[in-house]
């Protein structure tokens, strides 16, 4: 793979970016190298669908070395989790931990059909399955008006609420008039993160800038779009309008404010 700095529009797209996520009806997953993440989404619609391990993780089941976060970005369904069921609302987080067995996706209306996010790493303990309810996140309200950054951060999986191996994973919503996330902008050198935008809404895009602090680059990010930062990049971005964006992150460190600073004065 080219280093950013060489790589043209398309390459950059082609390398990091997953566009054909959240098909109806459908199972999507992606294994990247960036801590051996692994990038998926499931929309049910009439029938349940199940989480099947794929021959890239040479394992007997999806869980059977790993851990998983869950985000539903749809309408109401559940996870079903070794024979237990946790409803999902739009905005709410399951956390599965190591070692289960049988994970399947419901909806409970196929006209409205939930729409799984799902985010993977290679866990080394067994937490517990665990659901993050609205209103249950850590939430942290960051940012000002002139600087078109007023935003919420909820953390689900974190330190704070639910414990995992590695996995720290939540969303930030900004507010009517506000467009930038992440600005100041910073890279994570002991961790990968990535990006899910979500409510885009129709016309609108996201600008995701990435690349070292030094030779930046873009990437134009549509609804329901997957951006995966390397440690090396920086991972912000503006929108034409207010969004949501899904963020998670993996490695060997959980703290959230665990970031090298990139000072905006010395990007380049």
């Amino acid at each position: 793979m080219k280093a950013a700095g060489d790589m043209r529009t398309d390459e950059l797209r082609d390398s990091l970016l997953i566009e054909d996520l959240f098909g109806r009806g459908e199972i999507a997953l992606y294994y990247t190298d960036c801590d051996r993440a692994v990038v998926g989404s499931a929309c049910p619609t009439d029938a349940p669908l199940k989480l099947e391990a794929g021959d890239e993780l040479r394992a007997d089941f999806f869980c059977q070395r790993r851990e998983l976060g869950i985000l539903n970005i749809g309408g109401a369904g559940a996870v079903q989790v070794d024979g237990e069921e946790y409803r999902l609302l739009k905005g709410e987080v399951l956390y599965v931990g190591r070692g289960s067995k049988e994970v399947a996706f419901v909806s409970d209306d196929p006209a409205d059909n939930a729409e799984f996010y799902l985010l993977s790493y290679p866990a080394h303990a067994e937490y517990p399955t665990a659901k993050c309810a609205l209103g249950e996140a850590n939430r942290i309200d960051l940012g000002s008006q002139s600087e078109c950054n007023v935003r919420t951060i909820n953390q689900a999986i974190c330190e704070a609420r639910i414990k995992s191996a590695q996995l720290v994973m939540g969303y930030t919503q900004l507010k009517d008039g506000s467009v930038w996330n992440t600005m100041p902008a910073h890279t994570h050198e002991r961790r990968s993160e990535i990006y899910m935008y979500y409510d885009v809404k129709p016309g609108e895009c996201v600008f995701h800038l990435m690349g070292t602090p030094q030779q930046t680059r873009h990437i134009v990010v549509r609804n329901k779009q997957v951006v995966i930062s390397p440690s090396w990049s920086i991972h912000s971005g503006v929108g034409t309008r207010n969004y949501t964006f899904c963020w998670g992150m993996g490695g060997e460190n959980q703290r959230f404010d665990d970031m090298d600073a990139a000072p905006t004065e010395e990007l380049k």
